[in-house]
């Protein structure tokens, strides 16, 4: 299996700190069914994207729904991080911080996930598209 389509623990963001600062002085856009908060940082990391993954409670209550589309989320991401994130991040010699909030008012497939999946991806690669 080839390197690139695994999803290890340097790439989620777990720094208190920077998830702080990501939800104080971060940009965030729209792309239905998520939320996505973005914020440039000047350490240098392993990787040039690390992210955060979230489904409220308040909206589903039954944490195997929300593991569910945590899960349909995370996969993918994975898929797709690389070619899509990670090569325009490399060229333009950047490094980001992002969370990715589910917004939705109903459990979407995994289709519609992937592609929507694709589209944040790709907003984010593009730094004056926000």
């Amino acid at each position: 299996m080839s390197k690139i389509y695994t999803f290890t623990k340097e790439e989620r963001l777990c720094n208190k700190k920077l998830i702080d600062e990501l939800f104080r002085n971060g940009s965030s856009f729209l792309v239905y069914p998520f939320k996505v908060s973005w914020l440039i940082t000047a350490e240098s990391q392993l990787y040039p994207a690390q992210v955060l993954f979230s489904v409220p409670k308040k909206r589903y209550k039954h944490a195997v729904d929300r593991n569910l589309l945590k899960r349909r989320m995370r996969e993918a991401y994975r898929l797709s991080k690389e070619q899509y994130l990670y090569l325009p991040l490399k060229d333009m010699g950047k490094q980001i911080v992002f969370s990715i909030g589910y917004v939705g008012k109903e459990i979407a497939d995994y289709a519609f996930i992937e592609k929507k999946m694709l589209k944040l991806l790709n907003s984010l690669a593009q730094p004056d598209a926000k």
